[in-house]
C-alpha cells in the first residue's frame, strides 16, 4: 500500500512517498480502506519535530494522521460490534501512533464509529479530532450549561467551528472571534455575537463570560482571564494555561487549565448522532488529493484556514 513516511523532522520534502505492507490487526483492530483524511496543526508541529514528534520518533516507519474515514475491509478477532463493508471515522490511538497518511490503516475498532449515512467521506473526516477536541472541552470538562457564556476563540477554525455548534446545542450564548471577513460564517454557525479580533479588543467587549476556549494561547490566554466571572474557566488546547496563568487564575477565583484530545469511540459516536441529525455539520474548505500533501500542509501554515482541510485517497 502507499503510505507517506516521516523520514526525519523538517519541511513536507521529509514525507515521502512509499510502497509498505498492509498493517496486521491485532485482536482489536480493524482494518480500514481510507476514502479522506483530515489535517490538523498538530500535524504540522509533528512533521516540524514539535507536537507528539517526541512520542513518536523511534518508530520506524513513523507516519503521522490521526483522522480518517473508510471502509473496514478486515476486522479483528476479537471485534463483534463492526463488520467488513461498515464505513466508519474517527481519530485513531491520539496522542500515539495513528498512521492516517496510508491507503490502509489498524485501528483500534474502540476509536471509530459508524459514519452517517448524510455524510461525505470528506466531511466525516473533518469531523474527528477538532469535533472530539471541542466535545472534550465543553462537555467532558467545562460542563457547559443552558444559558451560560461562552467565548469562543478562532470561531472559524477547525476547533472553532464546532465548538460554536456544540455550545450552542448545549444552550450557551456564544460569543466568537475571528477575522471581519469570516464573520457572516461565524454567524452562521450560530453565535449570538461577533468580535473581529483584528479591530476589536475582546477583553475591553466582553464580561462575566463562564468559559473561554482558547485554541491561541500565549498573550491571548492572559487576556481571557479578564473576562471570566468569579469561577469561570479557561481552557487552552494549545498549552496556553502554564503555570503562571493558572496561578493567577486561582488568584482570581477563576481556572485556566491545559487539556489534550484522547481518541474515543463512544464520544465519536456521540458526534456521529449530531452529524446524522444535522445539529453539528463539518465545513471542508479546501480539499486535496493524497499526491498533493505538501500543499495541503502549507494550507494548515498559513493559519488562515476556515473549517478543515481533506486529504483524498
Amino acid at each position: 500500500m502507499k503510505a507517506l513516511i516521516l523520514q526525519q523532522p523538517g519541511g513536507t520534502e521529509q514525507l515521502r512517498l512509499t510502497d509498505i505492507p498492509q498493517p496486521t490487526l491485532q485482536p482489536q483492530e480493524v482494518l480500514v480502506q481510507v476514502k479522506a483524511l483530515s489535517l490538523n496543526p498538530v500535524d504540522i508541529k509533528t512533521r516540524t519535530g514539535t507536537g507528539v514528534y517526541g512520542r513518536l520518533k523511534t518508530l520506524d516507519p513513523l507516519i503521522i494522521g490521526w483522522d480518517i474515514a473508510g471502509v473496514i475491509t478486515e476486522v479483528g478477532a476479537d471485534v463483534t460490534d463492526l463488520q467488513v463493508g461498515d464505513e466508519v471515522f474517527g481519530m485513531v490511538n491520539f496522542p500515539g501512533h495513528g498512521q492516517a497518511y496510508a491507503e490502509y490503516v489498524a485501528a483500534p475498532a474502540a476509536h471509530l464509529a459508524r459514519k452517517p449515512q448524510n455524510l461525505s467521506y470528506e466531511e466525516a473526516a473533518a469531523a474527528t479530532l477538532a469535533a472530539l477536541t471541542a466535545w472534550q472541552a465543553l462537555v467532558d470538562n467545562a460542563h457547559v450549561q443552558t444559558g451560560q457564556k461562552v467565548l469562543i476563540h478562532a470561531a472559524s477554525g477547525g476547533v472553532g467551528h464546532f465548538a460554536v455548534q456544540i455550545a450552542k446545542h448545549l444552550g450557551a450564548h456564544v460569543i466568537g472571534t475571528s477575522s471581519a471577513k469570516n464573520r457572516e460564517f461565524v454567524l452562521s454557525l450560530g453565535t449570538d455575537e461577533h468580535i473581529d479580533y483584528r479591530s476589536q479588543q475582546f477583553d475591553e467587549l466582553v464580561s462575566d463570560v463562564d468559559f473561554v476556549l482558547d485554541p491561541l494561547g500565549g498573550d491571548n490566554t492572559v487576556r481571557s482571564l479578564k473576562v471570566l466571572k468569579p469561577g469561570g474557566t479557561v481552557i487552552s488546547i494549545v498549552g496556553g494555561a502554564n503555570e503562571a496563568v493558572a496561578a493567577q487564575a486561582k488568584a482570581e477565583g477563576k481556572q485556566a487549565y491545559n487539556i489534550l484530545v484522547k481518541s474515543d469511540g463512544a464520544e465519536m459516536q456521540q458526534l456521529a448522532d449530531l452529524l446524522e441529525k444535522s445539529v453539528l455539520k463539518a465545513h471542508v474548505s479546501q480539499t486535496f488529493g493524497f499526491d498533493r500533501m505538501a500543499d495541503a500542509h502549507a494550507q494548515i501554515e498559513s493559519g488562515r484556514t476556515v473549517g478543515k482541510v481533506v486529504v483524498t485517497l
